[in-house]
């Protein structure tokens, strides 16, 4: 537990992360994702709880911890005046071993920007950095705090790549994010937090699952004259009936089925259809399910 004079930020959370695993925390931002890592990190101290990271704890082994671990924050302060190369070989001067620092430029994809002043990389290329440093010891257990927030789309599917690979390698990474396809694509498993404790965890498949249905529909009609929602829970397929901001969204098993017979409901009372979009159900319509409120509400 971590508590803020009255606002609790982190309330009860109990994880366990599993070696080898992409394990992602999921919520919006305010939910103690950035506070539960730093106490991971040993940045902060709970005020309650036991906190155990690779079977040691803080407080007692420390420099332990800290030659195992590796960190990239939300946002990384580097020296505006040193090279790209010079800064991550000063962060590989802080440990006992790892990877040479032309290595960890290499693995992030930056090598031909390590004459290049830091203060001249674009955003993305910051964030390159920022995880070279991270690597740059070996870590066995790697902490990606929203590692790609503020990232054009380009420079976020770059990130992706290179955290597939740290996969791929067997490393072991604990990743906060409250971009939904974020963590669909990249964690094996995803703890969904909000208000400090976590409310849903497993594969994200899993989590997908628990709707008990596979689409989503969201439609919009004419003058408000939407149907009741006991009217719309009998149409076939559909297991939830939502009405947000003038939008009706229905959770439903079988689209087929529940396409046709929503027109034909609308058409027999005389509704007329203004908009209607269709996906397969992701972690935001699971988080959703769970609040009753969209990330986009945050």
């Amino acid at each position: 537990m971590k508590r803020y004079g009255d606002v609790v930020a982190v309330n009860g959370l109990d994880l366990d992360v599993l070696p080898g695993e992409c394990f992602g925390l999921l919520g919006p931002n305010g939910a103690g994702k950035t506070t539960t890592v730093e106490i991971l990190q040993g940045i902060l101290t709970a005020d309650a709880g036991a906190v155990e990271v690779l079977g040691l704890r803080w407080g007692k082994d420390d420099d332990e911890l800290r030659q195992r671990l590796g960190t990239q924050l939300q946002e990384t302060l580097f020296a505006e005046k040193l090279t790209v190369f010079e800064t991550v070989t000063l962060f590989r001067s802080f440990y006992h071993r790892g990877m040479t620092p032309a290595g960890a430029l290499a693995l992030v994809g930056i090598t031909e920007k390590h004459r290049a002043w830091v203060k001249n990389l674009s955003g993305g290329q910051r964030q390159r950095l920022a995880l070279a440093v991270a690597l740059v010891s070996e870590p066995e257990l790697l902490f990606l705090d929203e590692p790609t927030a503020g990232l054009d789309p380009q420079a976020r599917r770059q990130l992706w790549d290179i955290i597939r690979a740290l996969k791929a390698q067997g490393r072991t990474v604990v990743l906060t994010t409250h971009y939904m396809d974020e963590a669909e694509r990249l964690c094996d498993r995803v703890a969904v937090v909000d208000q400090g404790r976590v409310i849903a965890l497993g594969t994200p498949r899993e989590l997908i699952a628990s709707l008990g249905a596979e689409h989503v529909v969201e439609f919009g009609v004419a003058d408000g004259a939407a149907p009741a929602a006991d009217a719309l829970a009998r149409v076939p397929g559909v297991r939830e009936v939502r009405y947000e901001n003038g939008t009706i969204r229905l959770t439903v098993a079988q689209i087929h089925e529940t396409v046709p017979a929503l027109i034909g409901l609308l058409r027999e009372r005389g509704v007329e259809l203004t908009e209607l979009v269709t996906h397969h159900a992701t972690l935001e319509d699971v988080f959703l399910h769970l609040t009753g409120r969209t990330l986009r509400d945050e």
